[in-house]
């Protein structure tokens, strides 16, 4: 496995109001696993893929997080800085 740190976390708002920060394509699965249902679609399905490539090393972890970004604020959970 090649759980490599995020160049910078992505840092998501819930809907418990709560921030969750993540810095790797490990968490990131973790967190993809509890997305809300109504933003399951292509991009949340395009994180999930890239985000286990990158772990098992075919994916670099900038393009794990621009998936995992893109899927966030898709779903309405990226915060905004």
């Amino acid at each position: 496995m090649n759980d490599i740190r995020f160049p910078v976390p992505v840092r998501l708002r819930l809907a418990t109001a709560e921030e969750r920060v993540i810095a790797n394509s490990w968490e990131a699965l973790e967190c993809l696993a509890q997305w809300p249902e109504g933003a399951r679609g292509r991009a949340y399905r395009a994180a999930c893929r890239v985000c286990r490539n990158a772990l098992d090393g075919w994916r670099r972890p900038q393009e794990a997080r621009r998936a995992f970004v893109k899927a966030a604020r898709r779903a309405g959970l990226l915060r905004s800085r």
